[in-house]
């Protein structure tokens, strides 16, 4: 093996081919021609003194080799990509590029008012917004700014506590109307409700909470919260909504509130050497302070209402 270090192009060509699964995709997905790609394959299996795919006529199969490395080479793009971002705005300056991780609920039905009014006052800030239901690691600076249904456990983070947010089962009112409205949890059993698909880590935590439903129950079944949203919204069934996204629309109903309580107590974190970071600093305050607002407005209407918090 050469005592060259291979150079972070090899790793990044190396990534592409392993995500796009040929030659031909990574070049696309990275722009150069796919002689280069293949250049920089051959280069880094001599450095490594490893194969890292089979040649056939089929295309390139990544080997187990190539598997194991496949969580360094992704720590090395994180960690380029938040190089690139630190370096992308002056420090004192209030621009450059701020990554923020959310789920897709939040990123889509409660954060684009909160980063339009950021945008308003910063326009040369720009903002990266990946939307997952899996934790971004803020360690590893796979983004700046995260929000998070869990309390963060790392040292190294600043958090910030918002509140809780509620989930409760909705239907909206062209289904209530078609179907009729359940008395209680035991008429859920002839409606069609709205669940997740496969069973992730999170659903099983969220299953030790809220008891009583499984997927054998769903007559329509996704692991995307927003496309269960959009089947609510498109009176297909009944599922569970977050009551401040299902307040901002009258044709939504909760259903049996004591059937289904789910708190997701929220936290926005950072990686503490980011607390120097104007940029980072700005968004952070703003998405604390959107977000609790967006608590407080619920708590708001579940206090008027709490025959829809019915909490036991």
């Amino acid at each position: 093996m050469t005592q060259i270090d291979p150079a972070w192009d090899l790793y990044r060509s190396f990534l592409a081919v392993l995500d796009e699964d040929s030659l031909s995709g990574a070049a696309r997905a990275l722009g150069l021609a796919q002689p280069t790609i293949g250049r920089h394959v051959d280069a880094l299996e001599q450095a490594l003194g490893l194969e890292l795919f089979t040649r056939s006529q089929h295309g390139l199969s990544p080997t187990d080799a190539a598997l194991e490395l496949r969580p360094y080479a992704q720590s090395l793009a994180a960690t380029t990509a938040a190089l690139v971002r630190a370096a992308s705005g002056e420090r004192e300056a209030v621009q450059g590029v701020v990554r923020i991780a959310a789920s897709e609920v939040i990123g889509v039905e409660v954060l684009p008012p909160i980063l339009t009014g950021l945008r308003e006052r910063y326009p040369a800030l720009v903002i990266e917004l990946t939307l997952s239901s899996s934790a971004e690691d803020l360690i590893r600076r796979e983004a700046d700014v995260a929000v998070r249904m869990f309390k963060p456990s790392q040292e190294a983070l600043v958090a910030r506590h918002i509140g809780k947010i509620e989930v409760r089962l909705h239907a909206h009112r062209r289904y209530l109307e078609r179907m009729g409205t359940p008395a209680n949890a035991e008429d859920l059993t002839g409606h069609t409700l709205i669940g997740f698909d496969r069973e992730t880590a999170a659903i099983r935590s969220m299953g030790r909470r809220v008891t009583g439903f499984d997927r054998a129950m769903f007559a329509l079944r996704a692991d995307s919260d927003l496309a269960q949203l959009a089947m609510i919204r498109a009176g297909y069934g009944i599922g569970g909504c977050q009551v401040g996204v299902a307040r901002r629309d009258p044709a939504l109903v909760p259903v049996v509130p004591s059937a289904f309580q789910l708190t997701l107590d929220t936290w926005v974190a950072m990686h503490e050497d980011l607390r120097s970071s104007r940029r980072c600093r700005v968004v952070f305050d703003a998405l604390v302070a959107g977000l609790g607002d967006y608590v407080k407005w619920q708590d708001a209407y579940l206090a008027e209402r709490p025959g829809v918090k019915n909490e036991q």
